[in-house]
């Protein structure tokens, strides 16, 4: 199966470790994030892998180059931006023909999704496109007032709690979206999902409870590393002694 990890970002909220090292080459436990995203990528069956890639391209080819222990199968092939596409418009300038749904992710995450269920949960809904997405809580710490229209207050809420369902920047796309991208267009996901629905295609979620951070600010990379060291059996291919073996 393939995928396409979305690696050309600069990673400006994640500075100044970003001013020497790509996003994704940044380590959590002992190797990068984007190190441990190919190798469950791989345990899952994609082994067709792509990088898009930009900003400071030239090390994650290095990188990737130099690492021999992933998987023998494995293929890794590298599309560069000559310019930012966004979240979506790079997929345009793929060449290669593409007839089977492919899995596309960011780079910069931290997650114990399975993704061949993903996959199949795809296959299932017979959608154009399926987003994995990730309940996500947010707390606001203040008192909330609400109020009438005469200004009288209604209500008191101290310190709410929201829960909204959230991108987890791991989507499938069945080939037939790339007919809503043109090459070298910018185009960030948002409003690919929107283009796609104005259209009537059929765009399904998939809710799950798998473990996901997204690695964007400086604090999320410090709470990475305390999960990673946690939960290193879950991230790590190899090691995953919590999933069962009929899942692969």
């Amino acid at each position: 199966m393939k995928a396409i990890i979305l690696s050309g970002g600069k990673g400006t909220r994640l500075a100044p470790y970003t001013m020497v090292l790509p996003k994704p080459l940044v380590p959590i436990g002992h190797k990068p994030i984007l190190d441990i995203i190919v190798r469950q990528l791989c345990y899952y069956g994609f082994t067709d892998i792509t990088l898009t890639l930009g900003y400071l391209s030239e090390i994650i080819q290095a990188y990737f180059y130099n690492i021999d222990d992933i998987h023998p199968e494995i293929k890794i092939k590298y599309i560069r931006e000559s310019k930012p596409l966004g979240t979506a418009g790079s997929l345009g300038i793929i060449k290669e023909k593409i007839n089977d749904p492919f899995l596309v992710m960011n780079g910069d995450i931290l997650t114990s999704l399975n993704y061949k269920y993903l996959y199949n949960y795809h296959c299932m809904k017979k959608s154009i496109l399926t987003v994995a997405t990730h309940k996500k809580q947010i707390k606001i710490d203040l008192g909330v007032i609400q109020s009438d229209k005469d200004d009288y207050i209604s209500n008191y809420i101290e310190k709410p709690e929201k829960h909204f369902d959230v991108s987890m920047g791991v989507y499938i796309y069945s080939p037939e979206v790339l007919n809503y991208i043109n090459e070298n267009d910018y185009l960030d996901f948002p409003d690919l999902v929107l283009k796609l629905i104005e259209n009537g295609e059929k765009v399904a979620c998939y809710q799950n409870d798998s473990f996901w951070m997204d690695i964007g600010r400086p604090e999320d990379f410090v709470q990475a590393q305390e999960k990673f060291e946690q939960m290193k059996d879950v991230f790590l291919p190899g090691d995953f002694k919590n999933v069962e073996s009929s899942s692969v």
